[in-house]
């Protein structure tokens, strides 16, 4: 497996390296190589603060499309499912593998959970006191009900779902999980402060609608900033996940040469990271 530490991108173009991370999944291989794709868990950022989207959700439906512009709000669309989500105080990851990798594929259970352990038992060690959700098998609604149902229903963090992790009963890892035939992309965020919250200002509803929306959010979900704060480093959390995952996973901090991470194939200059001020 590849740790790889990539560090802060604007929304579509994290979207754009996780989707070209499935691609290689499904064809099994690195695009322009003949060297075979091994399951990769990239550590991100979102730089400047922006909004992901659910791949099923679309924008003119969910956003406030003229106050995302005025405020420069960018947003993309995932690959994964799953409802909107602000990115603002927070560890991202996602992980790639094939289907058939015998430690990170197997069906969606199996894969879910073995991702999902491996963020816990990482925040775990770290000082965060969290707990997976209850196996219950059905995705619940952790947000206080009534008016603001509507408000927060495309909302990540209003329900809480199987293999979903909480801090104190509330939702601290969002994460979603798509599948081809071949391949496996899961994307989440680990919560460090409150900045997730800022979704509600964003949302296509009334204004009323925003405050109610704003406080579910904040009913449902909690952070990780009391132990962890605001704006620690992804470095952090990365060698915390390394002594979890087994021996023989290589960190790296830019793609090795070769990774023609492009959703078409028809690029040909590797990713390179942002540069980090």
């Amino acid at each position: 497996m590849i740790l790889w530490c990539d560090g802060p991108h604007e929304a579509s173009e994290n979207m754009r390296r996780d989707a070209g991370l499935l691609e290689a999944m499904e064809r099994g291989a690195w695009p322009g190589g003949a060297e075979p794709a091994e399951p990769v868990l990239r550590l991100f950022g979102f730089v400047p603060p922006g909004i992901t989207l659910g791949h099923s959700q679309r924008a003119e439906h969910e956003l406030d499309l003229a106050r995302c512009r005025a405020d420069g709000v960018t947003w993309a669309r995932r690959p994964t499912g799953g409802r909107a989500i602000f990115h603002s105080e927070e560890w991202t990851y996602s992980l790639a593998a094939p289907i058939a990798d015998p430690d990170w594929g197997g069906t969606l259970g199996e894969s879910y959970a073995r991702v999902s352990r491996l963020i816990l038992a990482s925040l775990v060690r770290l000082g965060v006191p969290a707990e997976m959700a209850g196996a219950d098998g059905g995705r619940r609604p952790i947000a206080a009900a009534g008016s603001s149902e509507r408000a927060a229903a495309p909302t990540c963090f209003a329900t809480a779902a199987r293999h979903e992790i909480l801090l104190h009963g509330r939702k601290l890892v969002g994460s979603a999980q798509r599948r081809t035939a071949g391949g496996l992309l899961q994307q989440g965020s680990v919560l460090l402060g409150p900045g997730h919250l800022r979704l509600a200002d964003y949302l296509a509803v009334p204004e009323e609608l925003r405050l109610r929306a704003r406080a579910a959010l904040a009913t449902a979900s909690a952070d990780a900033g009391a132990t962890l704060g605001g704006a620690a480093p992804l470095e952090r959390w990365a060698e915390s996940l390394l002594a979890e995952l087994p021996a023989g996973t290589r960190l790296v901090r830019t793609p090795p040469e070769g990774w023609r991470l492009t959703l078409d194939g028809s690029e040909s200059a590797p990713y390179t990271p942002s540069v980090r001020n």
